[in-house]
C-alpha cells in the first residue's frame, strides 16, 4: 500500500466512485493535469448506489474516504453524483479532520453552474439516478447559480447498470432511453445535464433523440477545471517534471469485469487494477 510522501505536492489526486462510470470524469482530469498522479477507486463490489439511502450511501463513501486517504491522497474527487448528493458534507467534515485539511469536490455544482450558462431560454433538463434526483441537489444547486431557470428532472433507475453492463447496445436499450428522452422533449428544454457520470457514454445517442439544438453538459471538465484552481490556491501542484503522471485503480469488485470494461470509459489505456476489501469507517488523521 502506498504512503504519503514528505512533499504533500507529490502525493496523488483521489477520484472515486461507485464503478467505472467516474473514468469520464478522470478522463478530463488526466487531460488537463497531465503532470498530476492519480489513484481511482470503484466502490463496484455495492453496484448500484442509485437506488441506496442517504446513510448507506454516507458511510459507502466514507469508507472509500478511509481507503484513499491511506493511499496518501491530497485531494478527494468524488467522481459519482449519487454519492456526492448524499454524503459531501459528511466527506467534507470527515477530511477537514486529516493533518492536510482535505478538499473534497463534487461533481454536482460545476455541471449545474455549467448548464445554468449553457441554457439560453432558462430550461434545463436532468437524467440521473433516482437518488440524485430525490436528493435535490441538483435543483439547489441551479437555483443558487439562476432562480428563474427551470428544472425537469428525470430518474433512470437502470440505466447506469444497463451502460456498466458494456457494449454494444440493443433495441431495448435504445427503446428505454427514449423513453427517458421523452419527458425532457416534451418540456422544450434547452440543456440537459447528464446527472451520472455513467451517461457520456450515451452523449451520441441522447444528442440524437435530443435534438441538435439541446446542450449536452457533462461534470468532467468543469470539475477538471476547479481541481486545477484548487490545486493552485492550496499551493499543491505537483512540481516534478515529469511530462506525464502515474494513474492506478482500486475496485472493491472483479478486478478483471473492471479491466474489460474501464479502458472503454477512460479512453485511455488501463494501468494497475488492485482488488480492495473496504474497512468500516473510523477516524484516523
Amino acid at each position: 500500500m502506498a504512503t504519503a510522501t514528505a512533499d504533500p505536492r507529490a502525493r496523488p489526486i483521489a477520484v472515486y466512485d461507485s464503478g467505472v462510470g467516474g473514468l469520464t470524469v478522470l478522463h478530463e482530469l488526466l487531460v488537463q493535469l497531465p503532470h498530476e498522479d492519480f489513484v481511482y477507486l470503484a466502490d463496484a463490489a455495492r453496484l448500484p448506489y442509485g437506488m441506496r439511502d442517504q446513510a448507506e450511501l454516507e458511510r459507502f463513501a466514507l469508507e472509500c474516504a478511509e481507503e484513499l486517504l491511506a493511499r496518501g491522497a491530497k485531494l478527494l474527487v468524488v467522481a459519482c453524483n449519487t454519492a456526492t448528493s448524499a454524503a459531501l458534507p459528511a466527506l467534507r467534515e470527515r477530511m477537514v479532520q486529516t493533518t492536510l485539511g482535505i478538499d473534497v469536490l463534487g461533481v454536482v455544482q460545476p455541471g449545474a453552474v455549467q448548464a445554468v450558462a449553457a441554457s439560453t431560454k432558462g430550461r434545463v433538463g436532468l437524467m440521473a439516478t433516482p437518488a440524485t434526483v430525490a436528493s435535490g441537489a441538483y435543483a439547489h444547486a441551479i437555483a443558487q447559480a439562476d432562480p428563474f431557470v427551470e428544472l425537469t428532472s428525470v430518474a433512470c433507475p437502470d440505466l447506469a447498470t444497463i451502460i456498466e453492463g458494456g457494449f454494444p447496445f440493443d433495441a431495448r436499450v435504445v427503446e428505454t432511453v427514449r423513453g427517458y428522452v421523452t419527458p425532457l422533449r416534451e418540456a422544450g428544454v434547452d440543456t440537459v445535464i447528464l446527472g451520472c457520470t455513467h451517461y457520456p457514454l450515451i452523449a451520441p445517442m441522447l444528442q440524437r433523440m435530443l435534438g441538435r439544438g439541446v446542450r449536452i453538459v457533462t461534470s468532467g471538465t468543469p470539475v477538471a477545471h476547479q481541481v486545477e484552481h484548487v490545486l493552485g490556491a492550496r499551493g499543491l501542484a505537483n512540481p516534478g517534471t515529469a511530462a506525464e503522471g502515474d494513474y492506478r485503480f482500486l475496485t472493491t469488485g472483479d478486478v478483471e469485469a473492471f479491466r474489460a470494461l474501464g479502458s472503454t470509459f477512460l479512453q485511455l489505456p488501463l494501468g494497475e487494477v488492485e482488488h480492495v476489501t473496504l474497512r468500516a469507517a473510523e477516524a484516523a488523521a
